[in-house]
């Protein structure tokens, strides 16, 4: 086989798609839709100093059946970055709000990381508006806090200096850091070139920090309330938590399914997006979920 070409745009080829904005409660708000806007909703949250493009591989093989939709949620991307506290309820309210906007009663919820803490928060929030729910190696179960200074290190470095070490940031996340590819770097790099990012970015990592972490924290106390089907992804080679911290969190989950994915680090829907769209879209169509390996 011949050389093999990577970009964000080659994994988005076969669907037609649109990026747009939308005022969600004051919050000018960056997404990327695809899909029939007639069929149910399927929603994608990011992790912590993310964007949209983290999903850009799972576009395709989601909006054969879903009305996808890729969001930068509050304070990320180039969605609109207000003065506040950037804690779990902030963000819960600006998906309501969102989904408000563009008109979704309920939707599916597909959060990785920061995303996935920020989807089960929802969840238990707004139970009537989740149809079902992946957690896809989430975030906010743990104190941990040498993993937790990692995150604030490499992503305040990276935003002070994002030729420097953008690409180094995207590389922790993955088990092989080849995948990583320049356009996505240079994406990045831009998004956090924007003006007051740094500042931003300060107020995000809040909930690496102790205190706003531990009053923010996902436990079996309140992840037992959620009532959608739930679907909890966890990999072999996440640097930021053990598969035992997967499977503990999907013991609090009434009724959730548990899979792990081998050889990805935490961002197996990039990673592996061939084994991590099949999981996904067999688990949201209401099919049995196989084994990942």
């Amino acid at each position: 086989m011949g050389q093999q070409y990577e970009s964000l745009w080659s994994d988005i080829h076969r669907s037609s798609f649109t990026q747009a904005y939308v005022d969600a409660a004051g919050i000018r708000t960056r997404y990327i839709q695809a899909g029939p806007d007639t069929a149910p909703t399927v929603i994608f949250l990011h992790g912590t100093g993310g964007h949209a493009e983290a999903f850009l591989r799972n576009l395709d093989a989601h909006a054969a059946h879903f009305n996808v939709l890729l969001v930068d949620y509050l304070g990320h991307g180039w969605t609109d970055k207000p003065a506040i506290d950037y804690e779990i309820p902030d963000y819960v309210k600006h998906l309501a709000d969102f989904m408000d906007a563009v008109g979704v009663k309920s939707a599916s919820l597909c959060g990785e990381s920061m995303g996935g803490w920020i989807a089960a928060a929802f969840a238990i929030a707004h139970p009537a508006r989740v149809d079902r729910l992946i957690l896809n190696t989430m975030g906010g179960s743990t104190m941990n806090a040498p993993v937790s200074q990692t995150v604030i290190d490499k992503t305040m470095a990276a935003v002070e200096d994002p030729a420097a070490h953008v690409r180094a940031r995207l590389e922790w996340l993955m088990a092989d850091p080849k995948v990583v590819t320049d356009d996505l770097v240079a994406c990045r790099q831009r998004i956090y070139a924007q003006p007051g990012m740094r500042e931003t970015m300060r107020k995000i990592l809040c909930l690496q920090e102790p205190e706003p972490r531990l009053r923010n924290l996902m436990t079996e106390d309140n992840m037992s309330k959620i009532s959608a089907p739930t679907l909890v992804v966890w990999t072999t080679k996440d640097p930021t938590a053990s598969v035992e911290v997967g499977e503990r969190i999907a013991s609090w989950v009434p009724g959730a399914q548990f899979t792990v994915m081998a050889d990805c680090g935490h961002w197996p829907q990039y990673e592996d997006p061939d084994t991590y769209n099949r999981l996904s879209v067999e688990f949201l169509l209401g099919r049995a979920v196989q084994e990942a390996a």
